[in-house]
């Protein structure tokens, strides 16, 4: 594959630290020194399928391509209003696509486990023009009267226009069950054979053992794609890594011998988006004229599962 386009869309509302201090147990000072956050932007008055749609549109127009061209519309999505129909499928309904539509949950890995599933479909020749996107709402499954959850996320969308080429380099996903590390239980009807499930609640996390597991997973796959690629890290130009917490990520770095300048971030600004994170770091990348054909990125990201992938990628857009 290559990437043809980007896009993103984020709510209209941005949060403070000093707000949610009024409301929270907590203070501008004990975020920024635990996370690296300093705003979010969370859902009001707009809904997520917005969101996604605008993002949508704006990857196809700057990739050039009508949504009729599409073949495929893979979503990335953990937390929606709805539970049928796909998000994939009502964004391709605003967006006028003809295409099959569906949605996949990898929680904060899910654009990068989307990236996998559009090269399969790329290299068998089913598809030639393949949508991801990636629409999240974590705000809407934490406790926010936890300062420990509700602190670290923000909401938004994200969509890159993929198609065929040799730009991917080389790509590895992985999944290691563990379900104590991060969970959200949904609250299900009853049945004349099945009672309300009593433990369902918002979302649980033990900090401790995510920031372990993605430091991990995140160091291992990305040594495991550079090496599969035959790339060197002083080659790389971006490590676009998801944005959970500016302490994983500061480790990472320092971990891995790069500099500064192969690590943007956007924590600071938008929280944790889930799989949102890297298609929105990407999108801003190339609007702002950072991107230049013929760099190469890598992406990593970690999530409950627990999940984990990386890839290396040219970036080959044609110049404008």
């Amino acid at each position: 594959m290559r990437i043809i386009g980007t896009g993103s869309m984020l709510p209209q509302k941005m949060v403070t630290n000093e707000q949610l201090s009024q409301f929270v147990d907590t203070s501008d000072e004990w975020i920024r020194e635990r996370t690296g956050i300093e705003t979010r932007c969370v859902l009001s008055t707009e809904s997520l399928e917005e969101l996604a749609t605008e993002a949508a549109k704006q990857a196809l127009d700057d990739a050039g391509i009508l949504p009729t061209q599409l073949d495929y519309i893979i979503c990335s999505n953990m937390v929606n209003e709805y539970v049928i129909p796909s998000m994939a499928s009502i964004v391709g309904g605003h967006i006028g696509s003809q295409c099959p539509a569906y949605d996949l949950n990898a929680a904060c890995t899910g654009f990068l486990y989307a990236m996998d599933m559009a090269e399969a479909l790329l290299q068998s020749g089913r598809a030639e023009n393949i949508l991801i996107i990636s629409a999240e709402a974590p705000t809407r499954i934490v406790d926010w009267n936890d300062r420990r959850t509700c602190v670290l996320f923000g909401d938004g969308a994200a969509a890159v226009v993929v198609t065929r080429g040799n730009a991917l380099r080389s790509i590895k996903v992985s999944s290691k069950s563990d379900k104590s590390v991060l969970y959200y239980r949904r609250s299900l009807e009853p049945t004349p054979f099945l009672i309300r499930d009593k433990n369902t609640g918002p979302l649980c996390m033990n900090g401790q053992e995510v920031f372990k597991s993605a430091v991990t997973s995140s160091l291992r796959d990305m040594q495991y794609v550079l090496k599969q690629a035959n790339v060197n890290k002083d080659d790389v130009t971006y490590f676009v890594l998801h944005q959970a917490n500016l302490r994983i990520i500061d480790f990472i770095k320092s971990h891995f011998g790069a500099t500064d300048e192969q690590f943007p971030i956007n924590v600071n600004r938008y929280g944790n988006t889930s799989s949102v994170s890297i298609p929105l770091l990407l999108d801003e990348l190339n609007k702002n004229g950072k991107l230049r054909k013929g760099d190469l990125l890598v992406f990593s990201a970690f999530g409950a599962g627990f999940t984990s992938a990386a890839c290396v990628i040219e970036w080959n857009k044609s110049a404008e």
